[in-house]
């Protein structure tokens, strides 16, 4: 069984030829956005603190400030992903939530 999946998942992320420019331009599209919007959440990151996020880092070593601005990146870019990776499975629609409570 193993064996059999060893096999079947290289070839689950294989894009064809044919398909791979648009595959190509949506990922670059996707990244320029993503970078955009991560400058973006950055800059008001900077600009709302009261002091020198840059002098307090580097000049100060406050290693503390340094984990607190590096799980805020973390925070934005897991949004970031998830937003542009969307929800891979579909929403149930109102008939079918209606006939699940029903049944129960």
């Amino acid at each position: 069984m193993l064996n059999l999946l060893l096999n079947i998942i290289p070839f689950a992320f294989v894009v064809r030829l044919q398909e791979l420019l648009p595959v190509v331009l949506t990922t670059i599209i996707f990244v320029l956005i993503g970078l955009v919007v991560f400058a973006i959440a950055f800059i008001i990151v900077v600009k709302i603190t009261p002091f020198s996020v840059k002098k307090e880092i580097e000049d100060d070593q406050n290693i503390a400030l340094a984990i607190i601005i590096g799980a805020i990146i973390i925070g934005v870019a897991m949004i970031i992903s998830s937003a542009i990776q969307g929800d891979s499975s579909p929403a149930p629609s109102v008939q079918e939530t209606t006939a699940t409570v029903q049944s129960k």
